[in-house]
């Protein structure tokens, strides 16, 4: 009834988790970009399918699995290793499946930090695109993550989340990662405008894309690594969340900055220096994505 998709590159703490959580589909495929530790070997020992592809972005990787996976069911659940299924998720996976009104939905994730779910730092519930039919559900790239392309009234939205443990293998990784993903995010804001701001999208009743549009407002900002700490752990009430909620708060702070040092260091010649300086990032970039 459902097929679920697996990216993967070095997960070999994770993989097994996931596998696990998933072992009610019988249609697994994990679409490798290159592992050098057991990922490969240990999805094998699962059952899984593994195919090869080597990465350049999320979007294309996902479209790849969705048109040469050879995936045996309609609906498609898209995994990031480091992300469980609950059984209160597989069941509206399934009643979806055999009954939803739409043709892909949202998915809430709960971020575990320290052993714990951030229920505010990790700005629940943050909603992505993960579940829908395999001939609607294909994805656009935008800084590190992706988008889905449906209208917004063919996308439902979930309540039961997925489990995501963005800190599985350490803070060194998550820093390394997120060293990536700044270099992506900061080309993007360089790309962005004040007139491709979505101003209507500010009032939608859509979540998604008003994130979206508060995404490109948000890099006209100043002090954007100063707020994004204030936002989470002031404004989402982070501080609730005790010391992990601080910690938190202060990586993202950190990630912030590294995408404004990232856009200034490659200034075009003729951006305005003031705005250039002052616009570091969004409040819809989602490091807890890979």
């Amino acid at each position: 009834m459902i097929s679920v998709l697996v990216l993967t590159l070095n997960e070999e703490v994770n993989i097994s988790d996931c596998l696990d959580s998933v072992a009610w589909a019988d249609d697994v495929l994990v679409l490798d970009s290159g592992s050098e530790d057991r990922t490969v070997e240990i999805a094998r020992s699962k059952g899984a399918r593994v195919l090869h592809r080597d990465f350049d972005d999320f979007a294309s990787q996902r479209n790849y699995g969705l048109e040469e996976g050879g995936l045996r069911h309609d609906w498609v659940l898209h995994l990031d290793a480091d992300e469980r299924v609950t059984p209160a998720l597989r069941k509206a996976l399934r009643d979806k499946a055999e009954r939803g009104a739409h043709r892909a939905y949202r998915v809430p994730s709960k971020l575990i930090f320290q052993g714990r779910w951030l229920k505010h730092a990790g700005m629940y519930p943050t909603y992505q695109v993960r579940f829908g039919r395999r001939e609607a559900l294909t994805f656009t790239q935008v800084g590190h993550g992706q988008r889905g392309a449906l209208p917004a009234d063919q996308v439902g939205t979930l309540d039961e989340p997925l489990l995501h443990y963005a800190f599985s293998k350490g803070i060194a990784d998550w820093v390394r990662r997120h060293n990536r993903y700044s270099s992506d995010e900061a080309e993007h804001a360089r790309e962005t405008q004040l007139g491709d701001v979505d101003w209507s999208a500010l009032m939608t009743r859509d979540a998604q894309a008003r994130r979206r549009a508060l995404k490109d407002l948000s890099y006209a900002l100043p002090f954007r690594p100063l707020l994004r700490f204030l936002y989470v752990y002031v404004g989402r009430l982070g501080l609730l969340d005790g010391r992990p909620g601080f910690d938190y708060a202060v990586l993202l702070a950190f990630y912030e900055y590294l995408i404004g040092l990232k856009r200034r260091e490659h200034m075009r010649p003729g951006d305005e220096p003031n705005v250039e300086a002052s616009a570091n990032a969004s409040l819809e970039t989602d490091p807890q994505e890979a």
